[in-house]
């Protein structure tokens, strides 16, 4: 019998539009949990349950900062690349977002805290027509 070795060579990719509504968070969520399920294949096992659970709460915060801050619809892509998966979500304003300094007694404004602790890596950038924020965690 004939072993067959799968290499991949491209990442793995995924994208969506949300409109900010009610529910985009919701659906942004659902899409990386099935994204997350559909790495174990090349992954040659699933993504550890609290690394998922990691990915969810940065999908959380990414996509409500983009509904909440800026004036239109937003695009989330997920894909997978050396070991980590990349959110990365572009929304229609230019304005940064903003990082606090840690204060437990500060109500609201720890979004991008916590996605900075849980990430390998956080970038932020204005582009064309908005504003482009990337978060890498390792997830192998």
């Amino acid at each position: 019998m004939l072993d067959v070795l799968t290499v991949v060579t491209e990442p793995l990719y995924r994208s969506a539009r949300y409109d900010g509504r009610n529910g985009s968070i919701a659906a942004a969520r659902d899409m990386a949990a099935a994204f997350l399920r559909d790495l174990a294949p090349h992954r040659n096992a699933p993504v550890p349950e609290h690394r998922v659970q990691d990915v969810l709460l940065v999908v959380s915060e990414l996509v409500t900062n983009a509904g909440r801050y800026a004036p239109g619809p937003c695009v989330m892509d997920l894909s997978y690349v050396g070991g980590g998966v990349e959110v990365s979500v572009w929304d229609t304003s230019a304005e940064l977002p903003r990082r606090f300094a840690p204060d437990p007694s500060r109500i609201g404004g720890h979004g991008m805290e916590i996605v900075e602790r849980l990430c390998r890596r956080v970038t932020a950038e204005r582009v064309f027509n908005g504003k482009r924020v990337r978060a890498h965690l390792d997830v192998d």
